[in-house]
């Protein structure tokens, strides 16, 4: 009995917390779970269908840098120029991926100084302004979980939250 898929079978693969994955198998999803404060991003190149995800939870690793090279997707910015890295190494440009962005809520209130969600946005969008990367889609912010799922096949990415989804 093989364990290989079927040749047109789904491939569901979960992205952890500081974790990034990337593929160019039309037949794989990425699935990620608990976007609170931190922040999904899906990279796709529709001419290949390849793309990649990441769940990254802090803004910046310079507090941490022991744990920046053991666990780069961690923080933004480390993991996201990571995650482009490797979607280059897949034939991808810059210029071909559309990018699309969840999470970075506030769940538990608090201070300014303790919206990590907000922190890690200001992070992403200060990469993304540098790097002259445009986002397609966003939903961002607020104070629910999200879930996100990301189809290499079409580039849909769903996310779902509080009973109720949406594409992005």
């Amino acid at each position: 009995m093989s364990l290989e898929p079927a040749p047109h079978a789904a491939v569901r693969r979960v992205v952890g917390i500081a974790e990034l994955a990337v593929s160019d198998d039309p037949r794989v999803s990425f699935v990620t779970y608990a976007l609170g404060s931190c922040v999904a991003v899906a990279a796709w190149a529709p001419a290949r269908c390849a793309g990649g995800l990441i769940h990254f939870m802090l803004p910046l690793s310079k507090a941490m840098p022991k744990r920046s090279t053991d666990k780069p997707a961690l923080f933004a910015d480390t993991g996201v120029p990571l995650l482009f890295r490797r979607l280059y190494t897949l034939g991808c440009s810059k210029e071909e991926l559309v990018v699309k962005v969840a999470g970075g809520g506030r769940l538990l209130g608090g201070s300014d100084e303790l919206d990590v969600g907000s922190r890690n946005l200001e992070m992403l969008d200060y990469l993304f302004a540098r790097s002259a990367v445009e986002v397609a889609a966003r939903d961002v912010g607020g104070t629910v979980s999200r879930t996100v799922e990301f189809k290499l096949a079409t580039g849909e990415v769903c996310v779902r939250s509080r009973g109720k989804e949406r594409l992005l």
